[in-house]
């Protein structure tokens, strides 16, 4: 009996390494192919090397396993090129003109309002230049952002507004005394 039982463990034991060694051997065959890169999207450089270019570049690119795209632009600066202009004008004898091109900019020209400088408009310079800036026909020549730009459309819709108030004054006064107004 106890032969019978070691024959039947030899037997059971072998039977388990066997089916696990069989299955330890069991090969997979697969392709794999590595020839294929996979594509990519180059953003372009984009070189502004001289220093007397008043621009600066950026480029970008963007890739999915189908679609690339890459660009790049120039940004021009505006401030720079006002102050290479004002510097040509101004080496060539023309100053006033050079102080033009840098008024140009909200900053410079509030910075020179204040200081009782006036931005030279239309030939004109000093207090002759003040009395031009604040005639309402100039108000769109003042540049952008400026605090005079500001405060010259505060005036002109103020009397806007009190310009609508007197006519509503007159209109309600005269149909009160009874005359009639034909619009």
């Amino acid at each position: 009996m106890r032969t019978l039982f070691f024959v039947l463990t030899f037997i059971l034991v072998i039977s388990a390494i066997t089916s696990a060694k069989s299955a330890d051997t069991n090969t997979v065959s697969s392709t794999v192919v590595t020839n294929n890169t996979p594509p990519t999207a180059n953003a372009p450089s984009v070189v502004v090397n001289n220093s007397d270019v008043c621009k600066t570049a950026a480029s970008a690119g963007v890739q999915t396993q189908i679609l690339g795209i890459a660009s790049g632009i120039t940004i021009t600066d505006e401030n720079c090129e006002r102050i290479k202009l004002s510097r040509s004008l101004y080496s060539m004898g023309m100053k006033v003109a050079a102080v033009s091109i840098l008024t140009q900019d909200y900053r410079v020209f509030d910075a020179m309002w204040n200081a009782g400088t006036y931005p030279p408009i239309n030939g004109l310079i000093g207090n002759d230049a003040k009395e031009e800036w604040l005639k309402p026909e100039n108000i769109n020549l003042i540049p952008e952002g400026s605090v005079l730009l500001k405060e010259k459309k505060e005036i002109v819709e103020t009397k806007k507004d009190n310009n609508d108030f007197e006519k509503f004054l007159l209109y309600g006064m005269a149909l009160y005394i009874g005359f009639p107004i034909l619009f």
